[in-house]
């Protein structure tokens, strides 16, 4: 039995009794969506390397043992009710940059734009990312670095992604900082309990990415009318690459 699974025999308990049902966010159940995670005992996704918590077994759990069930506890996340956070911080800072340009027309032929082999391996790495927010809730700072990273080397490791690169990373790093999410303080503890294991060493080359950015600056600001980016916050990541 998975650890979801458990949950609907509870819901089903719960109904029975006429009590409300525990409210969990799912989807997929295949470790895919990312919708699925919350703290067990204290730990994102119930601690076990590389497994989502959908796909967590009850058999990794011992007869009698008491769990203990949070929701992502971030300022960015406000929780909805039970174990459901509001994850929609993530899908604007996607917003802000998470895309390339694209000619209209036909599709291109598949060998159009030669990609080397170590720069579709590090964007496939990079695209794992599931977005569910471990990173976030496990970090002391609630950071958002590492899947901010994950998503601006996706795009920019890419032949595809470099003509917007620098307003990309400009922009998806603002947006971030404009959720309130907190610092990255190098504790990486968002790397020990991502489901993907997303590496840390992105969250580096999201830094170097940023200072080339700001010191080589070749194009305006990427400018969504969706997002709000306060020049304040984009002036404050300047000045503190700069310093």
């Amino acid at each position: 039995m998975s650890f979801l699974e458990m949950l609907d025999a509870l819901n089903e308990e719960l109904l029975s009794q006429g009590e409300p049902p525990v409210a969990f966010e799912h989807d997929c159940r295949e470790g895919i969506c990312g919708s699925c995670g919350f703290l067990i005992n204290g730990v994102a996704h119930g601690g076990r390397r590389g497994t989502t918590t959908c796909q967590l077994s009850m058999r990794f759990f011992r007869d009698g043992d008491t769990l203990t069930l949070e929701p992502w506890r971030a300022q960015a996340f406000p929780v909805i009710r039970d174990l459901m956070v509001n994850r929609s911080a993530f899908d604007r800072i996607i917003q802000a940059g998470g895309f390339i340009s694209a000619p209209t027309g036909s599709a291109p032929a598949a060998n159009a734009i030669l990609v080397p082999k170590e720069a579709a391996d590090t964007a496939f790495d990079a695209a794992a990312c599931i977005g569910c927010g471990a990173c976030v809730a496990a970090c002391p700072n609630s950071a958002a670095m590492l899947f901010t990273s994950a998503k601006i080397r996706h795009l920019n490791s890419l032949p595809q992604g470099q003509p917007q690169r620098d307003q990309r990373t400009l922009s998806m790093v603002v947006a971030m900082m404009n959720e309130h999410f907190g610092s990255c303080t190098n504790h990486g503890e968002c790397e020990a309990v991502c489901p993907k294991e997303i590496p840390l060493e992105f969250i580096g080359k999201m830094n170097r990415d940023l200072i080339q950015a700001i010191f080589g600056r070749r194009r305006e600001p990427l400018n969504i009318p969706s997002v709000v980016q306060q020049p304040s916050n984009e002036d404050a990541v300047i000045e503190a690459a700069k310093s």
